[in-house]
């Protein structure tokens, strides 16, 4: 009371004094009403006048829109400036590709594709196609529905599965592999291609961090929520591919675009297809050929594609194995230009001659004609040529007229009448090569490895029996050329005893005598077990695994090696390829599961990097 009247009487001018005297009143009448408010009544005034700053924030004092621009001129803009402020309202680029028909009655090319050829590789005219490669992610979020997806980033796409993790031990020790493998990665290559363990450094092949976008699928199949974020994080954030930078269209399309598209199946995340797009049309100007044939090397910043620069010829495998992904990136950004380019490569194949349905292993983009006198091989440089033949049949709905199943059938008679050899003591069954185009030599490498999944999966799908049989017996051969080493970890490449000429049937060259941590048997037991149930394989399997935990782990990852001969001189060659984590870890997961249908094959087709893509019948051609 006391300060309260000595306050009071204080002395005044007296122009100033009701004035005063009236504030204070005020501020006094305004306090005692506040302290008599309820705690309700006092948060609810807050909130009151939180909303009306807010909205006065909004809504006066927004930049006023430039009257002197046109909405038309205005849109443009905003496309090429700042593209795709809603995620749900992205619009797909534009094709730079023309309408194009791929053959004419007479089964030649129109003239209208040497047109294609010159459109292909240049940027559009903002005047007359207003939509640019997408280059920028949207800076804003406006709804709820994508602040969700942002938080957890799993809203499945339909026929997409929610993965529970391991329910194993063997599971559990290749999710072991994997998180050892991704922590030495994390710490010194991180951004990088590829790990080099042991020298605790890295190496780039193409700068676009093979390893994070190649395991993007894998962790997500594996449940590691955490390492997925931060792999998601990464590739929104650093994943461009405006940079000056030369790239090769097979592996860039296997890995990358491949990669990026089974992360958005699998999670339902756009911003996945909003990367593959852009590097999908950045990848076009390698079609920009004089035979439709595309060249093998692209610089996807300048734009500019040409043949490789130690051959005019591109590998008849690297051409025929961007299909898949390809005809997947247009159906599911409903631009139809990827799959037509990729299309017209099958056809021009197709209408090739071949030996048998056999291929040589060069073909040239200028001439679109093979090599004359170029080897023969499931190996190397044409390995996935056949593997894609099938597959494309698969994600296509598998239509009884189409020419790409008929060339499967027709190769695989080739293979068997051709290529086929037993060993003459142990009965091994394993396909060589024809040299020059005809000479046999009984060389096979481990990629061919591949085929007996792929001929099973093929007989699962209506493939004769004769394909079953050779699946069955090339199998056992290739898990040989892992038991008949000390380390039980198979060599690159495996020569047979033909007539004599070695004392064992299964023998390996010095040179050929690595092992780069490959995936392809793995691969192959993965489809034995998926398909027949048979846990034999799991068992087959879980032995090779051991022994690369055995001779391959290193204190910051895992390591190809140079000897699979000797077991206490194995060589390691400070290399863990992005494969590894996107590949051969991903099948022995998958190999040890308890659900041999975690994977459904009959709505998803690995591609040759083993992406799984949705099996989709509709057709944009």
């Amino acid at each position: 009371m006391t300060m309260k009247t000595e306050h009071v009487s204080v002395t005044l001018p007296v122009s100033n004094e009701p004035l005063i005297v009236s504030s204070v009143a005020s501020r006094k009448s305004l306090k005692r009403h506040w302290n008599q408010l309820s705690r309700f009544q006092k948060n609810l005034a807050c909130i009151l006048v939180a909303g009306c700053f807010i909205f006065y924030i909004i809504f006066f004092m927004r930049p006023l829109d430039d009257p002197s621009q046109s909405s038309d001129a205005a849109a443009i803009e905003l496309i090429q400036i700042a593209p795709f402020k809603e995620r749900h309202e992205r619009v797909i680029a534009q094709s730079v590709v023309k309408e194009v028909k791929l053959t004419d009655n007479e089964g030649n090319a129109p003239a209208e594709e040497s047109q294609l050829a010159n459109a292909v590789a240049q940027q559009p005219d903002t005047s007359q196609a207003p939509l640019v490669l997408v280059h920028e992610e949207p800076k804003e979020i406006v709804d709820n529905e994508e602040n969700v997806l942002e938080e957890n980033h799993r809203v499945a796409l339909p026929g997409a599965k929610d993965f529970k993790g391991p329910t194993n031990d063997r599971q559990r020790a290749v999710i072991e592999a994997f998180k050892h493998s991704w922590k030495g990665y994390k710490e010194y290559a991180w951004g990088h291609d590829n790990l080099k363990p042991i020298s605790m450094g890295f190496s780039d092949w193409f700068g676009l961090g093979l390893t994070i976008v190649d395991s993007l699928d894998t962790l997500y199949i594996m449940d590691l929520q955490d390492e997925f974020d931060e792999a998601r994080a990464w590739v929104e954030k650093y994943l461009k591919f405006d940079g000056n930078r030369e790239v090769n269209l097979f592996e860039v399309t296997i890995r990358v675009v491949g990669g990026l598209l089974s992360a958005y199946h699998l999670s339902g995340d756009r911003m996945f297809l909003d990367k593959a797009i852009d590097l999908g049309n950045r990848l076009l100007p390698c079609f920009d050929s004089p035979s439709g044939i595309p060249f093998s090397d692209v610089n996807i910043g300048s734009l500019t594609a040409h043949a490789p620069k130690w051959s005019p010829d591109s590998s008849t495998s690297e051409v025929a194995t961007i299909q898949l992904e390809f005809r997947d990136l247009s159906r599911t950004s409903d631009n139809p230009v990827f799959e037509k380019v990729a299309a017209r490569v099958n056809l021009k194949i197709h209408e090739l001659d071949k030996n048998e349905g056999l291929v040589p292993i060069f073909i040239n983009a200028n001439t679109g004609q093979f090599r004359n006198f170029a080897t023969v091989s499931l190996g190397a440089r044409a390995d996935s040529y056949y593997e894609y033949l099938l597959k494309q049949w698969l994600q296509t709905g598998k239509k009884k007229d189409d020419y790409l199943i008929e060339d499967y059938q027709l190769s695989m008679r080739g293979v068997m009448n051709q290529l086929v050899r037993t060993t003459p003591n142990e009965k091994h069954l394993y396909i060589g090569e024809l040299i020059n185009g005809k000479d046999f030599k009984p060389k096979m490498d481990h990629l061919t490895c591949y085929l007996p999944g792929t001929l099973l999966l093929g007989y699962k799908n209506g493939m004769p029996k004769t394909h079953l049989r050779l699946a069955t017996d090339l199998l056992e051969t290739c898990y040989q050329t892992y038991m008949k080493q000390p380390t039980q970890l198979a060599p690159e490449i495996t020569y047979f005893n033909v007539n004599g000429e070695s004392e064992t049937d299964i023998y390996v060259k010095t040179n050929d005598a690595h092992n780069l941590l490959r995936p392809e048997f793995i691969e192959s037991l993965y489809y034995f077990y998926a398909i027949t149930g048979n846990r034999t394989y799991q068992d087959m399997g879980w032995t090779i695994f051991e022994a690369f935990n055995r001779y391959t782990k290193v204190k910051n990852g895992y390591t190809s090696i140079g000897n699979v001969k000797s077991p206490l001189n194995t060589r390691p060659r400070d290399m863990m390829e992005s494969f590894w984590l996107g590949e051969t870890l991903k099948y022995f997961y998958l190999l040890f599961s308890d659900d041999r249908n975690e994977i459904d094959l009959d709505k998803y087709v690995f591609n040759t990097e083993a992406h799984p893509l949705p099996i989709r019948v509709d057709s944009t051609v």
